[in-house]
């Protein structure tokens, strides 16, 4: 009997040593990256400019932003040279910067490399890769719109600058490497069945992501597109919108019309984003979203509709001053 209780506890010891190395030395494991060479063709280059620019968000994320500024417009340089933060200070489970995406980083990585890493969140050294960017989501798209992101980010033009190493904490130093999963392509749909179609271009765009809140590091999925999501900003904390049919606290009330005006009021050089030096701001890159074709708009506005209501009243900021109790 004395012997049992000190060898129960060895073996959950070795249990769990085995486990964390195996985490640590076998994960991620979706496969080696894909043998494949993409044609740049002109048809790809113009679609692959568009979602990278307008719709996943790709140059928005890697690119660093003004938050001086309403809706953080990117900086003029370095275009889609990375170094975008996302640290412990604004919420992150460490600290993690946007990869260059110019030539100057991914210029010897092969086309299944670059794919890999946009679908299935492994970097070309088989590291996982932070979630921020939604390859859960991407691995969903077509095979065809991820080859024309890739072929556009060949165009781009290379720029020096090296980004610092990801810094993961404990435990999300463990827990990272088993986010990554194989992929599950899906055809994108004809654009007639505007509610299908929305799903599609809603994923491709990440909405659910921003605006599904988070309880210790997970995605309350009974909430999804509920808002609540909280982002720390330099003059408080924002919080994303409910985008469920909830005439009450969702845009239940809204009509299409009025939803793609709300993009469209960004989509022209007549608007250009304002300095907030204290106040509201967003993190939502309206400039970006606002030159979305109005057909992607107002699927994802049928999509949206298509779901359940879901009430959840929104604080959408908190100022500075009111976090730190100031009266």
């Amino acid at each position: 009997m004395k012997r049992l209780l000190w060898i129960i506890p060895l073996l959950i010891a070795i249990i769990i040593l085995v486990t964390i190395l195996y985490v640590k030395l076998a994960l991620p494991n979706v496969g080696k990256a894909p043998a494949i060479t993409i044609e740049p063709t002109a048809e790809r280059l113009e679609r692959g400019k568009y979602l990278a620019n307008n719709v996943m968000g790709c140059i928005d994320c890697h690119t660093e932003r003004d938050m001086t500024r309403f809706s953080g417009p990117i900086k003029d340089k370095p275009f889609a040279g990375g170094g975008e933060e996302f640290t412990v200070e604004l919420g992150a489970p460490g600290d993690f910067f946007a990869p260059n995406l110019t030539p100057y980083h991914l210029g010897d990585w092969t086309d299944g490399e670059i794919y890999r890493a946009i679908t299935a969140g492994v970097s070309k050294d088989g590291r996982a890769l932070f979630p921020s960017m939604p390859y859960h989501l991407y691995g969903q798209a077509s095979k065809e719109d991820i080859y024309s992101v890739i072929a556009y980010l060949r165009t781009l033009p290379s720029f020096e600058n090296t980004v610092p190493a990801a810094k993961p904490k404990f435990p999300f130093s463990l827990i990272i490497n088993t986010i990554p999963k194989k992929i599950e392509h899906k055809e994108m749909p004809d654009a007639d069945n505007l509610v299908e179609y929305g799903e599609y271009v809603i994923k491709l765009a990440g909405c659910i992501d921003c605006h599904t809140p988070m309880e210790k590091g997970q995605f309350i999925m009974e909430k999804a597109y509920a808002g609540g999501m909280e982002f720390i900003l330099p003059t408080g904390v924002v919080r994303s919108v409910n985008l469920t049919p909830d005439e009450e606290t969702g845009i239940g009330a809204w009509d299409e019309e009025t939803f793609v005006a709300r993009f469209k009021a960004y989509s022209d050089s007549s608007f250009v984003p304002y300095e907030v030096k204290e106040g509201f701001n967003t993190i939502m890159p309206w400039t970006m979203y606002g030159k979305m074709d109005s057909i992607d708009l107002k699927a994802i506005f049928a999509y949206l509709q298509s779901l359940e209501p879901i009430k959840n009243e929104v604080t959408l900021f908190s100022p500075k001053d009111e976090l730190a109790g100031v009266e």
